[in-house]
């Protein structure tokens, strides 16, 4: 069993959904380690250290006044005008305790740029109602002091039982057809290599905005084509979306904030990292 450390106690908003619970995971071996859930569960309501927690409904403060956190990490999800306040909270929380916020983006905030994939120091511009929200948040996190947040910008995250796999092995049983954006130039990562990066920031106390995307750049239809093929002998029913004509980049590059090598991927590791056969 590995020790837990004592220098770091840790609070997950969000500790049941895919990303989070991937991050909870990861750190509850290493450091004392609460979340928070949504849906009834009922191994987790017997879990002491994971606490009911509607956005909508309930105070994000409570439960941190309850846990105490050095650190929180925000993987919430549901409606946005809610996730926003529970942000203000947070933020008065960490400014005025010892602690700092990790939060988890998105490379939505780039994506009213089309022409160039995204560093971490370039101004954020979005044209979706999503990576408005985002930035509303980043902009919240802004005004603590430096070395009390940091902003992890992800592209799309695969994993073996994420979501976007489960609807692409949904389409190919149900003979559905499945969306792909011949034009769209992304990168891409998955959920062990996310909670891995996690946990070199927290252990080395890193802040600052980070890409945590892979290093290199693929194609939309492209990827998801090697998805499929890696999952076997299907006759997939693809549905092209074009949203412009030429290419459109929504990638997060890192540039100023370099992780050590052996957290740095590229496309190729995340097809073998999902192992789907």
């Amino acid at each position: 069993m590995k020790k837990t450390s004592s220098k770091h106690r840790l609070l997950i908003f969000g500790a049941s959904g895919f990303l989070g619970n991937a991050i909870y995971k990861e750190l509850c071996s290493y450091f004392k380690t609460f979340g928070t859930y949504y849906t009834p569960n009922n191994e987790l309501e017997k879990n002491k250290h994971f606490y009911h927690y509607n956005v909508e409904e309930d105070d994000a403060v409570e439960i941190i006044e309850a846990v105490k956190p050095t650190i929180i990490i925000s993987a919430l999800r549901g409606d946005f005008s809610s996730q926003i306040i529970a942000h203000k909270h947070m933020a008065a929380y960490v400014k005025s305790h010892k602690c700092k916020i990790i939060f988890l983006s998105s490379a939505n905030v780039f994506d009213a740029y089309s022409k160039f994939p995204s560093y971490e120091s370039d101004t954020v511009l979005s044209n979706s109602i999503y990576g408005h929200f985002k930035i509303k948040i980043e902009t919240i996190l802004s005004q603590l002091p430096v070395k009390k947040v940091a902003i992890l910008r992800l592209p799309m995250v695969f994993g073996s039982q994420s979501p976007r796999i489960r609807a692409i092995k949904y389409a190919l049983t149900n003979k559905e057809p499945i969306e792909i954006f011949p034009n769209l130039i992304m990168n891409v990562t998955t959920d062990s290599r996310v909670t891995q990066q996690v946990h070199y920031i927290v252990n080395r106390n890193k802040y600052g905005v980070f890409h945590l995307g892979s290093k290199d750049l693929v194609h939309h239809d492209d990827f998801i084509g090697e998805i499929i093929e890696s999952l076997g002998n299907h006759q997939p029913n693809f549905k092209l979306v074009f949203t412009t004509n030429d290419d459109r980049y929504l990638a997060v590059l890192p540039k100023d904030n370099m992780l050590p090598k052996h957290l740095q991927l590229l496309s190729k590791e995340v097809i073998d990292e999902l192992n789907l056969n």
